[in-house]
C-alpha cells in the first residue's frame, strides 16, 4: 500500500441508515430511485446504478458534537453493499470530478486552518501525504469544491512490520 489510504463510511453506521435510524439531525434517511446521474455511495465509493434505491441523509463524520463538526447530505445505497476497501487508489466515484475541497484535522476533531485548498484531481494524492507529514494533522477530509458534500476520508497508510 502507498503512503495515504482512503477511507470510507463505517458498515456499522451504513447498516444504521440503510435500517432507517435517524441521521444527525434525527430524522429517518430519504428514500429515492438514482436516475443514474452520478450519485456517489460514500460506503462503497461507486456511483449508484440507475434504478437502484438510494438514501438521502444528514451526515456528520465527527465522533461527537463540537464546533467543527460539520454536517451535511451524503448519498448512501439504500441496500446493503460491501465497504469499499482501504486503499492507496482514488475510489471510482471521485474518478469524475475535477477538483475537491481538502482540509486537515487535528486529533481533537478540529480543523487546521491554513489546510484548507481546493484541489485538482490529479493533485489529490500529493497534497494528502504533503498534508500527512505534518505532525499536527491527523486526517484530511476530501469534500467536493463545489458542494462542500463530505466524500471520504484520508489517513496516513499503516506501517507494515518488517
Amino acid at each position: 500500500m502507498g503512503l495515504i489510504r482512503f477511507i470510507a463510511m463505517a458498515s456499522n453506521e451504513a447498516r444504521a441508515y440503510q435500517r432507517g435510524e435517524s441521521d444527525a439531525y434525527g430524522i429517518p434517511p430519504e428514500r429515492h430511485v438514482s436516475d443514474g446521474g452520478g450519485l456517489p455511495c460514500r460506503h462503497c465509493l461507486r456511483y449508484i446504478p440507475q434504478g437502484k434505491a438510494y438514501l438521502i441523509l444528514a451526515y456528520r463524520p465527527f465522533p461527537r458534537l463540537q464546533p467543527y463538526a460539520e454536517t451535511g447530505p451524503i448519498f448512501l445505497c439504500a441496500d446493503e453493499c460491501p465497504r469499499a476497501e482501504d486503499s492507496d487508489v482514488m475510489p471510482e466515484m471521485l474518478r469524475a470530478s475535477t477538483e475537491f475541497l481538502m482540509r486537515g484535522y487535528d486529533r481533537d476533531d478540529r480543523i487546521i486552518y491554513g489546510t484548507g485548498e481546493i484541489t485538482p484531481k490529479r493533485l489529490v494524492c500529493t497534497q494528502a501525504h504533503e498534508l500527512l507529514q505534518r505532525p499536527d494533522v491527523a486526517y484530511v477530509h476530501l469534500r467536493s469544491a463545489r458542494n462542500n458534500c463530505y466524500q471520504c476520508r484520508i489517513e496516513r497508510a499503516q506501517k507494515t512490520p518488517a
